[in-house]
């Protein structure tokens, strides 16, 4: 049997023997450590978790998504405590596409059938997004593209960050996940001196960092074109006190019922959680004495469980879904002559105060090649709520409206940055990709008419699309605290993007990653001095 293939079967299966578990790690045709694997179950209708025997069902720490954020925080928190990590999608292992750059492609093209790495949703605002459904989060379903938050992210958070501690957190992500070598291919080189000429400078050649100007960034995906996502992180974890269980969706939070009722003086505090595995069968599990439930579900699913567990609106968290935020992506696509060109993801960003212009991904198709240039604007300052579609059954999506150009500076900023674009396109580095002196495009060009404001402002609101960043929902300062704790609520935290009131820099998984690491640490230093 092909290696791939027999992962697959070997991972649909419900629970891992370790023989079945020596031939997932001996069969690995990607350049991975399986390692984290001796921690995954899935248990698909067993009574191996939540059995009416709870001994053995209690944790410290119970992370709800394991996630880009949530990947990170599980490993960290390991090092000295028991951890369960309950995620709603599969191992990656059994969508073998999440680790090559084609697969990537393959995935792009793909619909949501319900066992895809992806969940598929459409805002209120008719924009199609997705979220990510699998160990590992979106860092297994995006374009690998990292860089650091900018200085206003870290200003504007609500957090008194520790900024020692956030270079160190990086700096653990990076070792283990990111590529720092990237090679250009003709897309990613061309626009990058395209960039350089329409003014986006200085040239700031390679850098994690955020700096105003053009540089290239850092990669998930490796010289060999192979994805290393958050799930890697696991690896770093003291496997034995970490349980990581797959297609587990979290239903709620269970509370203390002693501190629920309407008399009771004390803090609603959580003591366990209730979720359901692929074959519908419940299950819980719970707290141990000074545990702590975290959320790390996303901006959608962490807001939803806490508004599904009885916390928003209707209690005394009216900002529970509150200041979701999506930054709006606008693009243009340039159908190139040579179609034997190399398929390109974004390893190049141009970044001004105003805008964010990046050469995105494109696939060699049979009859057409077209490369993309886009435009995503810091922030933003436009936003928007969820709310429950379905007051009881969590894998129903909610309902998201992000308001894409609410405030009128997110237009005039997109206007700014399309307008950018079009110098780059009048640059000698776009020459080459001209048909008979003219370039082409697959869907709308940009406006004729440069002094037409309004042209360009129809043109933003009419082709706008997401990048995925989307965020907010559980904000800090107004459902968290500045440690991510929720306020008002005893032994529950949320680490993920949805405590940020804007999005990181070019890309927030970097971010995210860091995050899950720094906050750990944190967490451990607390315990530490108790």
């Amino acid at each position: 049997m092909a290696p791939i293939l027999l992962l697959v079967v070997l991972l649909m299966s419900c629970s891992f023997n370790h023989h079945q578990l020596q031939l997932v790690l001996a069969n690995n045709p990607f350049d991975q450590d399986f390692s984290y694997m001796k921690s995954v179950h899935n248990i698909n209708g067993e009574e191996e978790i939540g059995s009416s025997n709870y001994n053995n069902n209690y944790y410290d720490y119970i992370i709800i998504g394991g996630g880009t954020a949530g990947c990170p925080l599980a490993a960290t928190l390991s090092e000295n405590y028991s951890v369960l990590v309950l995620e709603r999608g599969n191992a990656p292992q059994s969508h073998p596409t999440v680790f090559t750059l084609a697969g990537f492609f393959s995935d792009l093209q793909k619909q949501d059938d319900g066992t895809t790495p992806f969940q598929s949703f459409t805002s209120k605002d008719g924009v199609g997004n997705r979220r990510g459904r699998v160990l590992g989060g979106s860092s297994m379903i995006n374009g690998g593209f990292y860089s650091r938050a900018d200085d206003e992210f870290f200003a504007k958070s609500g957090v008194e960050w520790e900024m020692d501690l956030v270079e160190k957190a990086y700096e653990w992500v990076e070792e283990s996940v990111v590529s720092t070598h990237p090679r250009l291919d003709v897309w990613q080189s061309s626009m990058r001196e395209a960039l350089l000429e329409a003014g986006v400078g200085p040239d700031n050649g390679f850098s994690l960092n955020h700096k105003v100007g053009t540089k290239t960034s850092g990669s998930l995906f490796d010289q060999f074109g192979t994805r290393h996502g958050a799930v890697q992180l696991l690896n770093r974890a003291n496997l034995e006190n970490l349980r990581v269980v797959v297609q587990a969706t979290v239903d709620r939070i269970i509370f203390d019922s002693t501190t629920t009722k309407p008399y009771s003086s004390s803090k609603p505090s959580a003591i366990g959680v209730k979720y359901s595995d692929s074959k519908g069968k419940s299950h819980k599990a719970f707290l141990r004495r000074k545990g702590e439930i975290i959320l790390s579900a996303g901006a959608i699913g962490s807001p939803q469980l806490l508004l599904l567990s009885g916390i928003g609106p209707q209690s005394q968290h009216p900002n529970v879904g509150k200041f979701m935020a999506d930054n709006p992506m606008n693009i243009i696509n340039i159908l190139l002559p040579n179609s034997s060109m190399e398929p390109s993801i974004t390893k190049v960003v141009g970044i001004n105060d105003n805008y964010f212009i990046e050469p995105v991904i494109f696939q060699p198709q049979l009859n057409m090649t077209s490369g993309s240039l886009a435009e995503k604007i810091p922030g933003p300052l436009s936003i928007g709520s969820l709310w429950l579609a379905n007051s009881t059954d969590v894998k129903v999506t909610p309902n998201v409206r992000f308001n894409y150009f609410d405030n009128p500076i997110d237009l005039s900023r997109c206007v700014m940055g399309m307008r950018k674009i079009g110098e780059m396109l009048e640059t000698k580095a776009m020459n080459q990709f001209k048909h008979n002196g003219e370039l082409l495009f697959s869907g709308p060009s940009l406006p004729n008419n440069n002094s037409n404001n309004w042209e360009w402002e129809s043109f933003c609101r009419t082709t706008v699309g997401t990048f995925y960043h989307y965020h907010g929902g559980c904000v800090v300062g107004k459902v968290v605290d500045g440690d991510f704790n929720v306020m008002g609520i005893k032994s529950v935290r949320v680490v993920d993007g949805s405590t940020f009131n804007i999005s990181p820099g070019t890309n927030p998984q970097a971010t995210l990653m860091m995050l899950g690491r720094y906050i750990g640490l944190k967490m451990l230093g607390e315990r530490s001095r108790e």
